[in-house]
């Protein structure tokens, strides 16, 4: 069969890919075939709107046309997903591509997405073929967008190529010049498919104190001559636990404002391809300055007469990047007499780092009040409801653009074994975005979170360019192209583990002696060894069933140590986890894509309760 696909001289990148993406998946279907099919691509200008594409084809041909570059791109993905393709997850070996005969080729429809922003924020651990793969993904799962936190992914990529946290690998060289190359060819990855890309996020405090400022790490100490422009503590001026990313500024000091702002519209006017840029202060809370003159107001009055000033420099300088603000930690509460000059500049970001993954939000007609703000002696809210009623409190403020920046695959996640409980939380959580006046979802999380499969991030890309899509069906179409014939015995194995999901429990939250958790990470223990003879008879028959062999024995290693936690039995619990981590550590080449080892080993010990020896 030859296909040929046609676009015009000035197509964008997006647009070529496409092409080239039509001409091979369908060339591997339709091998078996003669004769000819042609397609054409055309972009409609229309880009204010939401991504949009139409797709009009008979067995020998039609177009795809998109209102913007990437929405062809989208397009030509939904295309073959409609015809049998299936991308389960980032790189080649999650695929699956069948035959199709050309009668198979007609269709005609049109699909709007619901939401402007759907995108995923880089975390964990990664090496420079994890990032372009998961950028390769986006468009191909519904995506849109990528955010490389920080002003550099150095923080990242050092974790993987120096294995931290896995003392059976050795360091691989990674110099300065590596990280400035495959940043370069990360945003040139996202543009190539004319991805929205945000930036920046942490990093901007310690920038202004002397630092650069690329990740959480501790430095050297603080410069006598800019240690007023730290926030005042306890007496102090200093580092906050010695990590300038974590330290706030005296944002009654001019000086630290003016340096913030001029940092953060130089960023801007030196990376024009950076659409969203992301304005944050420290990522630790209870250190914001104490001084005489910032306790006359609070942080939150203060962090947007900063937004303002960053956005005059902006407007100085004819830019029209958009500024991201976030509802975070001291900045959940919103500003008493402060308000956004220009607001259409500005997009919020509401981002309940501390909420529960038990259940997805729920809209309630009556919040809970807003707690008074206490400097330095803020709790996080971890009710649903709590957190909503922070949202509204800035809802009331501030009426532009905005979208919902979460985390249930950045700590999480590592409690539910069958993977099914989470995604199922984050597939509600969309369906509430309309109701809480939020467009979009950005997901802060390890890219490597694969095991026992890619469906949380499956999930959250079908249902975010679709509010309405069953979210059931997309799981029972996972689940089937995954792992074939015997896909809803799969299904049952991995709800039993996730109807006894430990989300909260491992992310920290209640009693580390529970004898609920106890009970249920032993039912677990028994589900896996069941489900033996079952991966027994499967285990030749591909890459998703030779990851759940691998999952089952992950499992039954981290229930067994999460039972003894539970059970109160710490030192013995702390024993079967150093024993799952150091088989982790072995068996991480075979599966680096799917496990973030460096991530898990990192909360389990800040968060769950466990030790560790790397």
């Amino acid at each position: 069969m030859n296909i040929q696909v046609d676009y015009s001289p000035q197509a964008h990148s997006a647009v070529r890919l496409a092409a080239g993406e039509l001409e091979r998946y369908l060339g591997r279907m339709l091998s078996q075939g003669g004769g000819q099919v042609r397609i054409r691509l055309e972009t409609a200008d229309r880009r204010n709107g939401p991504d949009q594409f139409q797709v009009r084809m008979t067995p020998t041909g039609g177009g795809i046309t998109g209102n913007r570059p990437r929405s062809v791109l989208l397009g030509a993905y939904d295309y073959l997903r409609r015809l049998g393709c299936r991308f389960l997850g980032p790189g080649k070996e999650c695929e699956i591509v069948p035959s199709a005969a050309p009668e198979t080729l007609a269709m005609n429809y049109e699909e709007t997405a619901s939401f402007r922003h759907r995108g995923v924020c880089i975390e964990g651990a990664d090496s420079r073929e994890n990032i372009l793969n998961f950028i390769d993904w986006l468009p191909k799962a519904g995506y849109n967008s990528f955010f490389l936190q920080f002003k550099s992914p150095r923080a990242f990529l050092a974790r993987w190529y120096e294995h931290q946290r896995n003392p059976l690998r050795k360091p691989e060289p990674l110099t300065d010049a590596d990280i400035r190359r495959y940043a370069e060819e990360f945003r040139q990855a996202v543009k190539e498919r004319d991805l929205m890309l945000h930036g920046a996020g942490h990093g901007w405090t310690g920038e202004v104190l002397g630092y650069d400022a690329q990740s959480w790490d501790k430095s050297r100490p603080l410069e006598e001559g800019k240690r007023p422009l730290a926030a005042l503590v306890n007496g102090k001026r200093d580092l906050y636990g010695g990590a300038p990313a974590n330290t706030n500024l005296c944002l009654h000091n001019h000086e630290a404002v003016s340096a913030f702002a001029a940092l953060a519209a130089d960023y801007a006017g030196a990376h024009p391809g950076v659409d969203y840029l992301h304005v944050w202060l420290a990522d630790e809370y209870n250190n914001v300055c104490e001084c005489a003159g910032c306790q006359e107001t609070i942080l939150s009055d203060q962090y947007v007469e900063l937004l303002n000033e960053i956005d005059r420099l902006l407007e100085e300088k004819g830019l029209e990047t958009k500024i991201v603000f976030l509802l975070y930690q001291e900045l959940l509460w919103p500003p008493i007499r402060a308000r956004l000059v220009r607001p259409e500049r500005f997009v919020l970001m509401f981002a309940p780092i501390s909420r529960t993954f038990a259940a997805s939000y729920q809209v309630e007609k009556r919040l809970p009040p807003l707690p008074p703000y206490r400097r330095n002696r803020i709790a996080l809210p971890s009710g649903l409801g709590e957190n909503l009623a922070f949202l509204r409190g800035w809802q009331a403020l501030f009426h532009g653009d905005s979208f919902l920046y979460d985390y249930p695959l950045g700590r999480a996640h590592y409690g539910d074994l069958g993977y099914l409980h989470i995604a199922r939380v984050i597939a509600g959580d969309v369906k509430q975005l309309r109701q809480l006046g939020l467009d979009g979802y950005v997901s802060c999380q390890e890219l490597r979170a694969g095991l026992p499969n890619f469906l949380p991030n499956y999930v959250l890309g079908r249902v975010l360019w679709n509010e309405e899509t069953d979210a059931e069906a997309v799981v029972r179409e996972y689940f089937q192209a995954a792992y074939g014939e015997a896909w809803e015995e799969v299904l049952c194995y991995l709800s039993a583990l996730s109807r006894r999901n430990a989300c909260d429990y491992l992310n920290g939250k209640g009693e580390r002696t529970d004898p609920h958790v106890a009970r249920r990470m032993a039912e677990i223990q028994e589900a896996c060894r069941k489900f033996s003879p079952v991966l027994e008879a499967h285990r030749e028959d591909g890459r998703f069933w030779t990851l759940l062999a691998y999952h089952q024995r992950y499992a039954l290693a981290l229930a067994r140590a999460l039972e003894l936690l539970a059970r109160g039995e710490r030192e013995a619990g702390g024993r079967a986890w150093l024993a799952l981590e150091e088989w982790i550590c072995e068996n991480e080449p075979d599966f680096q894509p799917f496990l973030d080892v460096y991530r898990v080993l990192e909360v389990t010990e800040t968060y769950t309760g466990f030790p560790t020896k790397a």
